[in-house]
């Protein structure tokens, strides 16, 4: 079977359309998300609808959750303001999606046990790097496959037990790669592959200026940080 595993699509529908685009290339039989479709960009409600529409299974992340509940506590005064934007000018039935969505994802794939979290095994919130990311995971989750999202930051890493992935973000990479990343997970080869898509950052960023996000927001997908 063939997994796409994505992240982090912040409602960036521009690189999240692109990245769609990209893994229909593959034909993948099921796309899973690790969280956070909506918080920072301007097109939450075009990004949940394409959720929906191609049936991707998805946990919520801690972006997700702050809109929710509208709380951005914790979070920088630039996350916060676009929680408190989204959670404005979504639609309810979106939120009442979000709102829906489990905080984790054990299944079965082929023979393989897989666990999805957003941020690691021992929190939902956890900033898990891939220098951090050890087999202890795997036996924590009773899974050969563990994924995350969350750091923005992409990795596949394999280890004698099983696998630990990361599928980086589509609507904000954060490892000085402006393009958008996601995974492909073939699980009767066992293997996985970054795959990273270009797409038209300049379009998000002026978007984010035209409707009064902080102009950052745009700036930073330039340099994918």
């Amino acid at each position: 079977m063939l997994i796409a595993f994505i992240s982090d699509i912040h409602a960036n529908v521009i690189a999240f359309d692109a990245v769609l685009g990209d893994i229909k290339k593959h034909r993948p039989d099921i796309i899973i998300c690790a969280g956070d479709i909506v918080g920072y960009y301007p097109y939450p409600n075009e990004t949940v609808e394409r959720v929906v529409s191609h049936k991707i299974n998805s946990i919520v992340g801690n972006h997700d959750r702050a809109v929710v509940r509208i709380n951005p506590v914790g979070m920088n005064r630039i996350a916060a303001e676009a929680i408190l934007w989204t959670a404005k000018n979504i639609k309810a039935e979106h939120v009442d999606y979000l709102r829906s969505l489990r905080s984790r994802m054990n299944t079965r794939i082929d023979e393989l046990v897989v666990s999805v979290y957003h941020g690691s095994p021992r929190d939902d919130d956890e900033y898990l790097y891939e220098i951090d990311a050890t087999e202890e995971l795997l036996e924590m989750s009773e899974s050969w496959l563990v994924v995350m999202g969350h750091t923005h930051i992409p990795f596949v890493k394999k280890m004698k037990r099983g696998m630990i992935i990361n599928a980086g973000s589509v609507g904000q990479p954060r490892d000085g790669d402006p393009r958008a990343s996601y995974v492909l997970f073939d699980s009767n080869l066992k293997e996985a592959w970054i795959k990273r898509v270009e797409y038209d950052v300049g379009e998000v960023e002026k978007k984010v200026k035209e409707v009064g996000l902080p102009h950052f927001l745009g700036e930073r997908l330039k340099y994918g940080f």
